[in-house]
């Protein structure tokens, strides 16, 4: 039995799943959005809280939160103020409201990235392909104003500019930033923010798995005593 005991403990450990990440390509698709992709998408239903199962301090968080503002009602006159985010603030849009965000984008408003990365069709593996089928048009294509040609697309252009450039940020980790690099980073990234519990479910799924191991064995070697002695 003591054998059984110490065989579920090695099982339990070896089903156990870091719950942060160093280094990864969800960290680094976190820099690519923070330095590239905030300046128009907004994370409306992450909190800057959720962020710690990337690995982030509580101290980095609140420093990341405490660089932005969020609505806080009407002052005295009636005018909108802002106070400093926290932690349990949502990360919101970088604009105040929808129709600023349609006067700065030509109309359209750019979409909200907290469940893009299960929501968009062909998944994040289509989002990283978009990004790096920006080119030139074709001899003789005209493309009405605001729109850039892109092969990803059903009528082979879209209203976004290329956000993506080579050397266009530093990683930390001396990943060479490149298109192709950040275009899959940053659908690490969205996969991770519209699942964000899923390393935590794996975790507990182990746990699961290795106790209902252990206790099969139990049960079976306490059938075979009791058997045994019945004969």
């Amino acid at each position: 039995m003591k054998r059984l005991f110490w065989f579920g403990l090695l099982i339990a450990g070896a089903t156990h799943v870091p719950s942060a990440y160093a280094d990864t390509p969800e960290q680094r698709g976190f820099q690519v959005f923070r330095q590239v992709c905030s300046a128009c998408h907004s994370l409306n239903h992450v909190a800057y809280a959720d962020l710690s199962g990337l690995g982030f301090s509580t101290d980095k968080i609140k420093e990341y939160a405490a660089q932005h503002q969020v609505a806080d009602g009407l002052d005295d006159d009636g005018d909108p103020k802002t106070r400093t985010a926290k932690p349990t603030d949502m990360i919101g849009s970088p604009y105040p409201s929808e129709a600023v965000a349609r006067m700065a984008n030509h109309g359209d408003v750019p979409p909200d990235f907290s469940r893009r990365g299960v929501t968009q069709k062909g998944g994040v593996g289509w989002i990283a392909h978009m990004l790096q089928s920006y080119g030139p048009p074709p001899a003789g294509k005209v493309l009405r104003p605001g729109s850039y040609y892109n092969t990803a697309m059903p009528h082979g252009h879209i209203g976004m500019p290329p956000p993506l450039h080579d050397k266009q940020i530093y990683y930390q980790d001396g990943t060479p930033a490149t298109v192709a690099q950040m275009s899959q980073d940053i659908a690490a990234f969205l996969y991770w923010v519209a699942t964000p519990h899923l390393a935590t479910r794996h975790k507990v799924g182990g746990f699961v798995l290795a106790y209902l191991s252990v206790m099969t064995l139990l049960v079976l070697t306490l059938k075979r005593r009791v058997w045994k002695r019945l004969k």
